[in-house]
C-alpha cells in the first residue's frame, strides 16, 4: 500500500513538472497575433523598431515569473512590457489561448508599479524580481546587474519608464506614497529590505513552484 502510494505521488510530481515544461516552453515559442508589434508602435511611436524583440522578451519573462509563483499574484515593473500586454489583451481569442495554453487559465492584467508602501503590489513585484533574476542567474539577494524586464525602460529611454538602481541611496523618498511615477528611479535592491514596508513577502515564496493557479488581480 505504501509503496503504491509513493508511485502514485511520485507519478503526480513527474506530470507536474513536464507539465512546467511543456508550458515554460510555449511561453518562450508562442507566435503573438500578426500585427501585435504595428500596433505597439503606432501607439507608441517612441518606441524604436529595434526596441520591440527586447519588449517581447520581457514580457514573455514577465508570464513565466508568473507561472513559476505557481499563478501567486504579480506586478508589472515595465512601462514598455505593460503597453505590449496592453495590445496582447486586444487581440482577444489569442490572448485567451495563450493563456490556457501557458497558465491553465486566464490572467488578468495589473497596471506598471514601482516599489511602493502598498503591501499587495510590493508582493507582487517582489514575486517577479525574484524568478526574473533567478532566470537570469542574479542573485535576487544581491544583485550585480538587474534583470531585463526591471532594466527595460531605462534601456530604451521612455519618459515615462520606471528606472530601476542597484545603488539606491537618496531613492526612497522620491518614492514613497504614490506607487512611484514614471521617470522616476526605484531601489532594486529594496526588494530584499524589510524596512521599506516592513516585510519581504513575496521574495522567493513557492520558488519552484508552478501550479495552475488563477489569474491575478484586475485593471
Amino acid at each position: 500500500m505504501e509503496m503504491g502510494l509513493l508511485v502514485l505521488i511520485g507519478g503526480a510530481i513527474g506530470w507536474s513538472w513536464y507539465r512546467r515544461q511543456q508550458r515554460m516552453r510555449y511561453i518562450r515559442e508562442a507566435r503573438l497575433p500578426p500585427g501585435i508589434y504595428d500596433t505597439l508602435r503606432k501607439q507608441r511611436p517612441d518606441i524604436a523598431p529595434e526596441h520591440v524583440p527586447l519588449i517581447d522578451r520581457a514580457l514573455r519573462d514577465f508570464f513565466a515569473a508568473y507561472l513559476l509563483g505557481g499563478g501567486k499574484a504579480v506586478s508589472m515593473p515595465s512601462q514598455a512590457a505593460d503597453e505590449l500586454w496592453h495590445v496582447f489583451i486586444l487581440y482577444t481569442r489569442h490572448y485567451e489561448r495563450f493563456c490556457r495554453k501557458a497558465f491553465g487559465r486566464f490572467l488578468h492584467h495589473t497596471p506598471a508599479v514601482a516599489l511602493s508602501r502598498n503591501y499587495e503590489r510590493n508582493v507582487g513585484l517582489r514575486r517577479v524580481w525574484w524568478h526574473t533574476c533567478k532566470r537570469a542567474g542574479i542573485d535576487p539577494r544581491n544583485p550585480t546587474r538587474l534583470p531585463l524586464l526591471f532594466a527595460l525602460d531605462a534601456k530604451l529611454g521612455l519618459a515615462d519608464g520606471f528606472r530601476y538602481a542597484l545603488d539606491c541611496h537618496g531613492l526612497r523618498e522620491k518614492n514613497d506614497d504614490s506607487g512611484g511615477g514614471g521617470g522616476d528611479s526605484q531601489c532594486a535592491t529594496d526588494m530584499r529590505d524589510s524596512s521599506f514596508d516592513g516585510t519581504t513577502d513575496g521574495l522567493g515564496d513557492g520558488d519552484g513552484g508552478g501550479g495552475d493557479g488563477g489569474g491575478c488581480g484586475g485593471d
